[in-house]
């Protein structure tokens, strides 16, 4: 059905925004790759799909969960009544929300904020210290010209192999909050000063801009995220090595020295980021592997999880090494080395670049 039908549909309706431009306050980091101005034409949802761009209207407000991420990595706080425009998307985070992609949706539906990047789906389940998410109305799925506006739309051309390949430094961790971002700046800011052009890369997880937008202010002189590619979230997504392969490849045609590629979420999970490990075009560029975990336990997960992929862990950094004693542990009962990203960042930067100088040097 074209948008001349759903126009004359629209004049038998009460919604006086069905078929009709929306002016939006808010445009969210999740749409950054879509030519969009504040006003959008929106009509009504036609088999929503994930990645569907969406104008929404904030029916609630949160104390707690309350702040939109924008298309230039700045925030603003959602209160009752805001107009935006964001992506319908899903999320199983372990200490966020839960949400999916309903089935059918119609104009005047609720929905909820499932993450401050714009992903909005029905939320299903949160973590309690978050509180309730932001309840939404939804407006209409965006269109131009005749075209429901997806994330695909602008998403990164497929690349099949990675014959020519940038060595790649993979962090991964034991769960969200495990301390894999703050080991990704430390990483590119102590390498780049080194004299390294280093690229970033995110993964997996759900559509944000803060972490990519940190890799640059340390340094980094590209990045490119899973959004990139089309994706509001790894949820669902059922080839991540291909994801992973065509940000790599893509990244490695701007000539980086190496490229610090961070896993979003947990080793095991619903972002599917154990796949990577699996992948032997990846791993066969994989340099280093930094292992970030909230404990002891946690670190020897990993080690045993990925051993039996055949992945050894290079250093371990995150919570379990915030104090001597940590990092003490795990040299000493795992056989693995510890360095914290805050308080030894010169030693996970050492530790890391011992390794990317023996790809390199095989390269060459």
């Amino acid at each position: 059905m074209d948008i001349g039908v759903w126009a004359q549909s629209a004049q038998s309706m009460t919604n006086p925004i069905f078929g009709q431009d929306v002016e939006a306050h808010w445009l969210a980091s999740s749409t950054k790759n879509l030519e969009l101005g504040r006003r959008v034409r929106v009509i009504s949802p036609i088999n929503p799909q994930v990645g569907d761009i969406v104008a929404v209207r904030a029916l609630t407000e949160s104390e707690t969960y309350n702040r939109l991420e924008l298309r230039d990595g700045d925030t603003a706080r959602l209160r009752r009544g805001d107009i935006f425009v964001g992506v319908l998307g899903r999320r199983k985070a372990l200490k966020g929300f839960v949400g999916d992609v309903p089935s059918s949706l119609a104009i005047g539906d609720h929905l909820h904020l499932l993450n401050q990047g714009g992903v909005i789906g029905l939320c299903s389940g949160h973590f309690h210290e978050l509180g309730e998410p932001i309840e939404l109305e939804l407006l209409g799925t965006v269109v131009q010209g005749d075209r429901v506006l997806n994330l695909r739309d602008h998403a990164l051309p497929s690349i099949p192999s990675l014959p020519n390949c940038a060595p790649l430094v993979i962090i991964a961790g034991t769960c969200m909050q495990s301390g894999k971002t703050q080991a990704a700046a430390s990483l590119i800011q102590g390498l780049s000063a080194k004299g390294y052009r280093v690229a970033g890369a995110k993964l997996s997880g759900v559509a944000c801009l803060r972490d990519t937008l940190k890799m640059e202010t340390q340094g980094a002189f590209h990045t490119l995220s899973f959004l990139d590619c089309g994706h509001p979230s790894t949820v669902g997504v059922t080839d991540l090595p291909q994801v992973a392969r065509d940000i790599v490849g893509h990244l490695s045609t701007q000539k980086p020295d190496l490229i610090v590629m961070e896993l979003g979420d947990g080793l095991l999970g619903g972002y599917r980021v154990e796949a990577i490990f699996d992948d032997a075009d990846l791993m066969q560029h994989c340099a280093a592997v930094v292992f970030c975990a909230n404990d002891f336990v946690g670190a020897w997960g990993g080690i045993h999880l990925l051993q039996k992929k055949g992945v050894t862990i290079d250093v371990i950094a995150g919570s379990a090494t915030d104090s001597p004693m940590g990092v003490e542990y795990i040299e000493q009962e795992f056989g693995v080395a510890g360095a914290n990203a805050l308080t030894q960042a010169e030693t996970l930067v050492k530790i890391v670049e011992e390794k990317v100088k023996i790809s390199l040097d095989k390269a060459a």
